[in-house]
């Protein structure tokens, strides 16, 4: 059984990993906020009494499941009613936040660098960020948790609720499909 601080260490450490990979699929920061919130707290509620060797994987598949009923509730939501937001005129004077960019400031302060090598790297990343959003959603999501939350090829598998060669698939694709976007922007390794 995990200890409570052994859960609460385990949702401090992936909670801004999450909100990322939710933010990639949502693409709403208050709806991915709202999804991860939720995740962990079912995490918490029906899983705290599980050996803490299992709450990573179970975290990962409740913030898949969580964030595919999000969608869910969206498409009958969006069947049923206009989104009045969609008449309201664009305003982007609140900005948004941007977890990379905002690593990208914090590390500033440990290396000099250039403001061509800072505005080119902010630049590429920006870049990279698109590019996985318009990834397909299977292709993101086996992508993310592969390289991003670093997940074997099992754990994966199981959190997808596919099977592993699908993920190896999906991986595979998304990397090409990466590669090639990025080599088309001249982004190269």
């Amino acid at each position: 059984m995990a200890t409570e601080q052994e859960l609460s260490d385990l949702l401090r450490s992936v909670e801004k990993r999450a909100f990322k990979r939710t933010l990639y699929h949502v693409r709403d920061e208050n709806a991915a906020l709202d999804i991860v919130q939720d995740s962990m707290m079912k995490l918490a509620e029906h899983y705290g009494d599980k050996p803490a060797a299992q709450l990573p994987l179970l975290f990962q598949r409740i913030l898949s499941n969580s964030t595919l009923d999000w969608f869910r509730r969206q498409k009958s939501r969006n069947a049923l009613f206009s989104n009045l937001s969609d008449f309201e005129p664009a305003d982007d004077e609140g900005g948004s936040f941007d977890l990379l960019e905002s690593l990208v400031a914090n590390g500033a302060g440990e290396s000099v660098e250039s403001a061509e090598d800072s505005t080119r790297r902010a630049e590429i990343l920006h870049e990279i960020e698109t590019q996985v959003q318009a990834l397909p959603t299977r292709q993101r999501e086996a992508f993310l948790m592969r390289y991003w939350e670093e997940m074997d090829v099992a754990e994966t598998a199981a959190a997808m609720g596919c099977s592993e060669g699908s993920v190896k698939t999906h991986c595979s694709r998304a990397v090409q499909a990466l590669a090639k976007a990025l080599r088309s922007k001249g982004i190269t390794p």
